[in-house]
């Protein structure tokens, strides 16, 4: 009898294929709208396995306490302007505003969807985005993907670019090295080729050729355990110049 396949495992649920949550610093976000017209003070700098960029701790003057993304230039100690749209505050990294205050060309991140959701959009280290356009329709965005997005002008965003730039250019060097990375994450890594394994462990599987003599599609009502490959193509093959 075959083994189950590893999109069959994974869509059983378990441990194995749950990110740990429970290890993480918390959840980013802006909180709640009240704390759009106060000051805020940066109360330390910190590292989450869980997310890519560095995070800061800040105190709004009200109390309430909340994680975002750091910015480049920031440090433990500094003030964040909320609110605030003066020339000293569209200067400073790390100041909170809705989209409207902020002047087209500025450096954006953390992009709330939906106003007071906190934020969705660009927030991995080292990104950030650009407002284009302000229009009656929205407020056009250039997101890292070179993808332009409208956005309500509502939508809280934070001036500078995040922190960690440069992170994926350093390699990993040694296997140990990206084990620990993916563990961190609980990632399933290595990941092996349907090719390489055994014909038990995968319809592609056996040892006799990497070039099986089974077609690499399948379709779309194909049964778990044989839907694998490319999966209802609408053509294979390189396209004739």
């Amino acid at each position: 009898m075959g083994k189950s396949l590893i999109q069959q495992k994974r869509g059983k649920g378990g441990p194995r294929y749950r990110a740990p949550s429970f290890n993480y610093k918390g959840k980013i976000g802006y909180g709640s709208i009240e704390n759009s017209l106060s000051n805020a003070k940066i109360l330390e700098l910190i590292h989450s396995a869980g997310h890519s960029a560095p995070l800061m701790e800040v105190e709004y003057n009200n109390g309430n306490s909340v994680l975002l993304p750091a910015p480049e230039g920031v440090r433990e100690g500094d003030s964040i302007e909320v609110g605030n749209h003066t020339e000293e505050a569209l200067s400073k990294p790390g100041t909170i505003l809705p989209l409207k205050d902020i002047p087209e060309g500025a450096s954006i991140y953390n992009i709330e969807s939906n106003p007071g959701d906190g934020g969705k959009f660009v927030r991995c280290s080292g990104l950030s985005a650009k407002i284009v356009t302000k229009g009656e329709d929205g407020i056009v965005i250039l997101l890292p993907s070179s993808k332009k997005k409208t956005f309500n002008p509502e939508c809280r965003a934070t001036l500078g670019i995040i922190g960690g730039s440069g992170r994926t250019e350093k390699p990993f060097l040694k296997a140990g090295t990206r084990y620990f990375a993916m563990t961190a994450k609980n990632k399933v890594w290595p990941k092996v080729s349907g090719t390489s394994m055994n014909s038990v462990n995968h319809p592609f599987g056996g040892r006799s050729s990497h070039a099986k003599g089974i077609p690499t599609q399948s379709s779309r009502s194909a049964p778990p355990g044989r839907k694998v490959g490319k999966i209802a193509p609408k053509r294979t093959g390189r396209k004739k110049r």
